[in-house]
């Protein structure tokens, strides 16, 4: 959430960063509402002090024998009209609440505006992959060697959902392995999360209001959504409130989670023909980084786990790249985001499989997160970070694909041998 009192006293400026992510807003209501908040404000604390300064004296005319009875008439009318204007207050409170928690993240001041066309490639890994052979895509390659099942995958719960089994079981959980033992190595701490969450996680998380139509709700879409629990898109969603509604000493600051968890996620839309397999799908395994950072250093903790999720993809052998995104390409509560894009050869092109993003204080102020500054004694909202760390519905294609041998088979990274008795290949059986 942005801070209100940053758009009432520059709400050009404000504007005009929003502007770079396609989002055109006009703050006159606002600033109106935020007038009428002030003036009830000031006029319920004049009322509230002429009733304790009469109330002071009603002992003492008492004591003296005078009449009270009209002073406590005139009383009783003014607390009617305080608590006409206390219910005005919370309307437009309410208003002014539910206005600002439906802006996006500003985004930082060195993104280009736009969306996808003005992404920046900032480094390229490694080289395309060569084949002396007629390379086979993923789909292919993992249904000969009885990786994954898709047509069982679709039996078991539609569209959008596959079936590890043997081999493929084994490659998927030596990759999500590889990861954790590489996190914990760094000194993350690691988190397994509950699947279903709360409302106030999609809130303080940035993802509702405006984007409730795009997880699956545990009781139905007609449920009052804020009673009811959703599945989560991403661990970022529940780690990113684990402290909500607390101060958290700043000590403690950089705190270090990641998270292992499935992925629920609607995916709402037509899938296009390239986006066949596991490329895109209702339900995927994600490991997740997730950072509470001190202000100032913010930037030096996204550039760890930007350098975290590259360095995981280099120890894989992927050719990768990483793109800066332009500012209307970054999700709504992020201030920037870097993408991690591997190569998919049949299809010729990059797919996201991390994106590292930062989103400033914005999570922090929706769900009330803060740290207390040891000099100044005061509870200052905090930083928080999030990078997939990996994601493998995308690595796992991929790797199949740059591993695949002219006879069909696939050679398993030497990072994830341990993680599968040492085999070296999966061949055909």
């Amino acid at each position: 959430m942005l801070d209100i009192k940053k758009i009432i006293e520059n709400p050009e400026l404000i504007k005009q960063k929003l502007a770079k992510k396609g989002y055109q807003v006009d703050f006159a209501n606002l600033i109106e509402l935020d007038n009428q908040r002030k003036n009830i404000i000031l006029s319920v604390e004049a009322m509230k002090a002429e009733r304790n300064k009469v109330s002071s004296e009603i002992p003492r005319l008492k004591k003296e024998g005078k009449d009270v009875a009209p002073i406590f008439a005139s009383m009783k009318a003014l607390g009617e009209k305080i608590a006409t204007q206390d219910a005005e207050l919370n309307n437009i409170t309410e208003q002014i609440f539910d206005f600002v928690s439906r802006l996006p993240n500003l985004p930082d001041d060195d993104l280009l505006p736009g969306e996808k066309e003005n992404n920046e490639v900032v480094k390229v890994y490694g080289e395309k992959p060569n084949f002396d052979f007629e390379p086979k895509n993923h789909v292919d390659l993992c249904t000969a060697l009885n990786l994954i099942d898709y047509e069982r995958g679709v039996k078991l719960s539609g569209g959008g959902h596959w079936l590890y089994r043997g081999d493929g079981a084994r490659l998927e959980w030596a990759l999500l392995n590889f990861f954790i033992n590489e996190h914990l190595n760094d000194g993350y701490e690691f988190i397994l999360p509950p699947h279903m969450l709360g409302y106030n996680c999609g809130f303080g998380a940035g993802q509702f209001p405006k984007f409730a139509d795009e997880v699956f709700w545990v009781e139905g879409e007609e449920a009052d959504r804020k009673k009811n629990k959703f599945m989560l898109p991403t661990a970022e969603t529940a780690l990113v409130n684990m402290y909500a509604g607390e101060i958290v000493d700043e000590s403690k600051l950089p705190m270090k989670f990641f998270a292992y968890t499935p992925c629920y996620r609607k995916e709402a839309g037509s899938y296009r023909a390239e986006e066949r397999g596991m490329i895109r799908g209702h339900q995927f395994n994600k490991v997740e980084m997730v950072q509470y950072a001190h202000p100032e250093h913010s930037a030096k903790a996204f550039e760890e786990l930007v350098g975290k999720a590259a360095s995981l993809m280099e120890k894989l052998g992927l050719h990768f790249r990483l793109s800066k995104l332009a500012a209307g390409d970054c999700s709504a509560s992020m201030a920037r985001t870097y993408d991690i894009e591997v190569w998919i050869p049949s299809m010729g092109i990059y797919k996201e499989v991390s994106s590292v993003s930062n989103a400033n204080d914005y999570q922090a102020r929706r769900n009330n997160t803060k740290y207390r500054d040891s000099k100044t004694g005061k509870a200052e909202y905090l930083h928080t970070l999030n990078g997939s760390g990996l994601a493998t519905s995308r690595v796992f294609p991929a790797l199949i694909e740059q591993y695949q041998q002219a006879d069909g088979s696939v050679i398993v990274p030497e990072v994830l041998r341990p993680f599968m008795g040492g085999q070296e290949v999966i061949k055909l059986k």
